[in-house]
């Protein structure tokens, strides 16, 4: 737990760098997901309200943070 901190940090750095490609972006995305904790989820919140993305990463990240919340239940 205690590096998921500074994961989340690199991971949404690589998820919001439009320098980088989709496919990287749509990958830490994924990542995040799988993290599964509370601020991994909002982390993914703050990635779907970012306009600058295009619309199927803002798309995955709001269902991985759904995946999050459903399986907190």
């Amino acid at each position: 737990m205690a590096e998921h901190p500074n994961e989340l940090k690199k991971l949404t750095a690589i998820a919001t760098d439009l320098e980088l490609s989709a496919e990287l972006r749509t990958r830490a995305i994924e990542l995040l997901g799988n993290i599964g904790t509370h601020s991994a989820l909002l982390v993914l919140l703050d990635i779907a309200a970012r306009e600058e993305l295009i619309r199927e990463e803002r798309d995955l990240a709001l269902k991985r943070a759904r995946e999050i919340i459903k399986s907190s239940h």
